[in-house]
């Protein structure tokens, strides 16, 4: 059974719209680790336009599930994520113009820049997860960064239909096979909800899925803690 991680960046999009304190990420991740959910898991990008620094702070001092820090590799967050030590740290790539995360790292044209931010946050004593597309080059460019994880990037899957969404679960597949050939653990996440999911729960050895703005977006409906308890029957594997 995967493992769910909830991802609360879209609690502070609310938030910052007003500049204010509420509604406050941190309470929203203890509403969803009592829900059940097995992970947090906070995007700081360089221009904080949701999770802040005190955030994180925060969140490292009262979660007792895994804490997961998704980063760019540059140099102010690297620095933040090594004095603060989340459980894991998830490489990812970051454009200010982007609403959102639009694609995996391209780890093969950065192989360098990506190694020596794995290396600086192993340093610390941090698990170190680089998000990438289900492409069997980059999955062997993680592997050869030396990070102990890789979580596959869903968006196409997740905005697919019919034959194509087919094909795209192939693709994750196939790229998940790959990862657990190399010795990495496998996790998923982007564009992932309560219609989709299981077909990628269900892939072998998946070990965790990260879930954000379904869970948000139904949990305004019906509060945080349905939101995440519906979500965590979901990734049952399929009999």
């Amino acid at each position: 059974m995967a493992r769910l991680g909830v991802n609360i960046d879209h609690v502070a999009t609310v938030r910052q719209a007003r500049n204010t304190y509420e509604p406050d990420p941190v309470w929203a991740a203890t509403l969803a680790e009592l829900a059940g959910a097995d992970g947090i898991t906070v995007h700081l990008r360089e221009d904080r336009r949701h999770i802040q620094e005190r955030d994180v702070r925060l969140l490292r001092e009262t979660v007792h599930v895994k804490l997961n820090l998704e980063l760019a590799c540059e140099a102010g967050v690297l620095e933040i994520a090594c004095r603060l030590k989340p459980d894991q740290a998830t490489l990812v790539p970051e454009r200010r113009e982007e609403v959102t995360t639009e694609g995996g790292l391209d780890v093969v044209a950065n192989r360098q820049q990506v190694h020596d931010a794995v290396s600086q946050l192993r340093a610390a004593g941090i698990v170190v997860s680089l998000f990438i597309d289900p492409v069997a080059e980059q999955v062997e460019a993680a592997a050869a960064s030396q990070a102990e994880a890789i979580e596959l990037h869903t968006g196409c899957y997740a905005l697919a239909t019919g034959s194509r969404q087919a094909a795209e679960l192939a693709r994750l597949i196939e790229a998940g096979r790959l990862a657990r050939q190399r010795g990495l653990i496998l996790n998923a996440g982007h564009g992932l909800n309560y219609q989709n999911v299981g077909p990628v729960a269900a892939i072998a050895e998946m070990d965790e899925l990260n879930i954000g703005h379904s869970i948000v977006a139904r949990a305004v409906m019906v509060g945080m803690d349905r939101a995440v308890r519906e979500m965590k029957a979901l990734l049952s594997p399929i009999v």
